[in-house]
């Protein structure tokens, strides 16, 4: 069992941000075996709740996300990471409907995580925190909605990892939202994906000041090592015709080679600089658990190898989308997650967005695919509403 710190406040990187966050007093038990409680989950939410509790959308966060959905990131002073989806106006209109986004556990903004202080010792928990699955992130996720007290969500909606933790809450709880909808995500964790999320992994270990997950306790962080493991995780979230048209051989800031190992390319100064940025607001061993924990995913093993057995006791309805670029989770695994609801007759629908983005199109500017979010959304809330009346 384990007992942490209550704070008021979120301290991260040396900054002190207000964050709303409840502690979760009751029992959770692991998929590892542990049971934790009094644990903190920090979360925002967006818009108002209506009297009828009937316009909540649950967003849930990919791999380097956090709870600033929208708005300013009071970390980094940048948009929040679906700037472009929630907000006023937006596909995701925050006029209309209450967002909720909750820190997943494991993560470093707030939530019980590697970085959560330990009252017995007054240090991080660091590698002594517990191995969590995508199943104890959304079980976690579930206990803040009870907390306020929203019996139905209207939707449930995620990109990347995100869209993993809409397809594990639908099939937890198969009541709870009228419409899931999993973004450019998968159903399992393929090889390839494993293999690049194992590179970045031995990158944070390999890093001297990584002190086997204890550097804080040294005032070390591992950042060389989580800024290579930035690096070769952001390559996987581009298409090469994306980079190539962006970046293709130019050099960056010179006329000609320098014949050493400087940033000659822009794309190399690009990458050093995404590595950098990255270290500033995210913690190494929440790097390490959060991928593991991705690594792991398997909804087709949970159900004895039978995806559709996931999601056959739920009347949820479905919208899957994928990106044509994207070679991370490519349209071919989003679409067995729609084979899988097709078998057993579940309302599903499902659209490629032509995209030369890559996996991150999901996160930026890309027209089609606002715009068929937000006519679905939009829809489909409209639909269920005359059917109320």
């Amino acid at each position: 069992m384990f007992f942490f710190s209550q704070f008021n406040q979120l301290i991260i990187m040396n900054k002190n941000i207000d964050t709303k966050k409840i502690i979760i007093s009751n029992p959770l038990k692991l998929d590892c075996g542990k049971e934790i409680n009094n644990f903190p989950i920090a979360y925002e939410t967006y818009g108002e709740l209506n009297s009828e509790k009937s316009n909540a959308i649950l967003v849930f966060h990919a791999l380097t996300g956090d709870q600033y959905v929208s708005g300013k990131n009071p970390i980094t002073n940048k948009d929040g990471w679906w700037s472009y989806v929630v907000g006023e106006n937006k596909p995701i209109d925050t006029n209309k409907f209450f967002v909720i986004c909750a820190n997943v556990i494991g993560g470093c903004m707030g939530s019980y995580g590697p970085s959560t202080i330990n009252e017995s010792t007054s240090e991080q928990i660091g590698t002594d925190f517990p191995i969590i699955t995508i199943n104890d992130m959304v079980n976690a996720q579930y206990e803040l909605i009870k907390y306020l007290e929203i019996e139905k969500l209207f939707a449930v909606v995620g990109g990347s990892m995100g869209g993993m933790q809409v397809l594990q809450f639908v099939a937890n709880f198969p009541d709870i939202a009228k419409l899931a909808i999993p973004i450019a995500c998968t159903s399992s964790h393929s090889a390839q994906n494993i293999a690049f999320n194992e590179l970045g992994r031995q990158a944070i270990m390999a890093d001297s000041k990584w002190e086997n997950g204890f550097y804080s306790n040294y005032k070390l962080n591992p950042d060389k090592g989580l800024a290579v493991a930035r690096m070769a995780a952001h390559i996987t979230y581009l298409s090469e015709k994306g980079l190539q048209e962006k970046f293709g051989r130019k050099l960056q800031d010179r006329d000609s080679l320098r014949y050493g190992f400087e940033a000659d390319f822009q794309i190399e100064s690009y990458l050093r600089y995404q590595g950098s940025v990255f270290v500033d607001r995210f913690d190494a061993n929440s790097y390490l658990y959060i991928t593991r924990a991705m690594d792991y995913f398997d909804l087709s093993k949970q159900y004895k190898g039978n995806l559709s057995d996931a999601f056959k006791k739920t009347k949820t309805k479905f919208f899957v989308i994928s990106f044509t670029s994207d070679w991370l989770y490519p349209t071919s695994e989003n679409r067995e997650i729609v084979i899988a609801l097709n078998s057993i007759g579940a309302d599903v629908g499902f659209v490629e967005i032509e995209s030369d983005k890559g996996h991150d199109s999901f996160l930026l500017d890309v027209p089609s695919f606002l715009k068929t979010l937000g006519d679905y959304i939009n829809s489909t809330y409209k639909i269920i509403n005359e059917r109320r009346i």
